[in-house]
């Protein structure tokens, strides 16, 4: 029997509903925390699972990318699915925001006409009030500011996690790379000073986080503003000070200018997690050459190499590119050996498209659709076959998951939670038998869920714990973890995260809104959520 009293099923939701959608990048989601945290500062509240599948909402924002070929095409084919929406609707607005906004601009409103506010990538402040002036005014309203107007940690917040968050340390990229548009949208390069990052992960702690990602184009380049080439490798020291503090990660690094220190900084401190994201795009020096990418393919194996030789349990993946203008086949074959040689654990790979605006798009040698996929598919099969021999080495290694509130799509048939381990790999650990019974996996907790118990079972992990399992199964993409099904090892440790998640949830179901107190306050320093898992079996 539970220790405390049965909550509603349902609570009032006061003021007008929001949805925001988020196509893209880690930065795209960091700007959609702050679009939603300004939305419910001007006294917005989320929409329902329900309202949010079928787009009912009074503000629906479209959080736009604008790096691949269908970017666009995505955007209109969700603008037109609203058209009708916003037709049986009266009063109900769209905003388009993010990079294509950026890069389209009134465009987007003269091919839409039932969008009523753009705003680009540097203005992301002027939502509610441009909102406000297109309902006032009955027509579209854009507006798009050609430099960084507002610096988005200082706007209002609204994270969807409370055990994880991420921190933008920098906005913008300096690099001049010749496929990426992102410069040209984004700007040149920012700098957060160290005493504001440092400040904010100390508030994400004590709102119960434990593991923090630092976030920027290109981390590693970070203190050149300010005349530090070495301040990267000192913010990594000094979050390993921070007491609470369990996971630090950081995302993306570029090749050039990853430095010895920033090894030697994850080798030192304790928090910094064995994982690394370090970008290769191809593995050909005359392909780099033509991409802009200072460094060379021997350059890249040797930073590997001396990660590994600090940080032997590292897991690396990488982002490649197929295609590029000019590649031949002997260039990719080159791409080829060198994802032989670095044996990642995962590769994010792209077919090359043209982004109007970059240099690559007008360069000759453009290849033909058909021999882009071929060579596409062969590196498909090479990184799948390497990241399924990476799996399955780790059957018999003990992992701490940290478990998080999205799952596989079958945790609930199958009695397992899902999370990341700490070198950052997906993980699908089993329960106990007997925990199955009134527990879901669903994204959405409802008031009978066993985990918002005061008696809860200590065998059973609530978001935001931390459960200790041995993997018994590999697989390219995750590992599953049924240890405890064979008597084996299976610890569930309780957090501050996990409390602090019991809290949210509690507090939501008596109507006390979505967020923890600190969510969506304007002068909170930014606190970012995680992505959803959404890994399947």
């Amino acid at each position: 029997m539970s220790s405390y009293a049965p909550l509603p099923t349902t609570a009032p939701r006061p003021g007008p509903t929001y949805i925001v959608k988020t196509l893209g990048c880690q930065m795209n989601v960091h700007d959609s925390e702050h679009l939603a945290g300004m939305l419910e500062s001007a006294g917005y509240s989320p929409a329902s699972p329900a309202e949010e599948a079928t787009g009912a909402a009074d503000v629906v924002v479209i959080n736009t990318c604008a790096v691949r070929e269908n970017a666009s095409s995505r955007l209109y084919g969700m603008l037109g699915q609203l058209a009708s929406s916003k037709a049986a609707r009266p009063g109900m607005q769209i905003a388009v925001g993010g990079c294509l906004a950026q890069k389209d601009r009134s465009g987007i409103a003269e091919r839409a006409p039932w969008v009523d506010v753009v705003i680009g990538t540097h203005n992301l402040d002027a939502l509610v009030p441009l909102l406000d002036r297109a309902r006032h005014n009955r027509r579209a309203e854009v507006e798009i500011a050609e430099s960084l107007q507002v610096f988005p940690s200082t706007l209002p917040t609204r994270r969807e996690s409370v055990y994880a968050g991420w921190v933008s340390i920098s906005v913008g990229c300096n690099n001049t790379c010749t496929f990426c548009i992102v410069p040209h949208l984004r700007g040149k390069e920012r700098d957060r000073r160290p005493g504001q990052i440092l400040a904010e992960v100390q508030s994400l702690v004590d709102d119960g986080a434990v593991e923090v990602t630092l976030l920027g184009q290109n981390v590693n380049s970070y203190g050149v503003e300010f005349g530090d080439r070495g301040a990267f490798a000192k913010l990594l020291r000094a979050c390993g000070e921070i007491d609470g503090l369990e996971r630090v990660r950081f995302t993306s690094p570029h090749p050039a200018s990853f430095t010895d220190d920033v090894i030697e900084a994850m080798a030192q401190t304790p928090n910094v997690m064995p994982s690394l994201h370090m970008p290769l795009q191809s593995g050909s020096d005359r392909i780099l050459r033509a991409m802009r990418r200072s460094y060379r393919a021997k350059r890249f194996l040797a930073i590997l190499d001396n990660v590994r030789s600090s940080l032997p349990d590292a897991a690396i993946t990488t982002d490649i590119i197929v295609g590029f203008p000019g590649e031949t086949e002997e260039d990719f074959q080159q791409t080829l050996d060198v994802v032989e040689q670095s044996r990642f654990t995962s590769a994010f790979t792209f077919q090359y498209s043209p982004r109007p605006g970059t240099p690559a798009a007008t360069l000759d040698g453009q290849l033909p659709k058909e021999v882009v996929q071929e060579r596409y598919e062969r590196l498909l099969a090479l990184q799948e076959r390497i990241s399924a021999q990476d799996g399955a080495a780790q059957v018999g290694r003990a992992v701490e998951v940290l478990v998080t509130e999205g799952s596989g799509r079958k945790d609930t048939d199958t009695r397992r939670v899902s999370g990341r381990a700490r070198d950052n790999r997906l993980v699908h650990v089993q329960v106990p038998d007997g925990l199955s019974h009134g527990f879901s996996a669903a994204r959405e907790v409802m008031a009978d869920d066993p985990r918002l118990r005061d008696d809860i079972d200590p065998r059973l992990p609530r978001p935001g714990d931390v459960v200790t399992a041995t993997v018994t199964r590999g697989a390219p993409h995750f590992v599953v973890a049924d240890s405890v099904t064979h008597g084996g090892r299976y610890e569930v440790r309780r957090t501050r995260s996990g409390d602090a998640w019991v809290a949210r949830e509690r507090a939501r179901l008596l109507g006390g809104g979505h967020d923890h107190a600190a969510a969506a306050q304007p002068g909170i320093p930014i606190t970012l959520g995680m992505p959803t898992l959404r890994a399947g079996r």
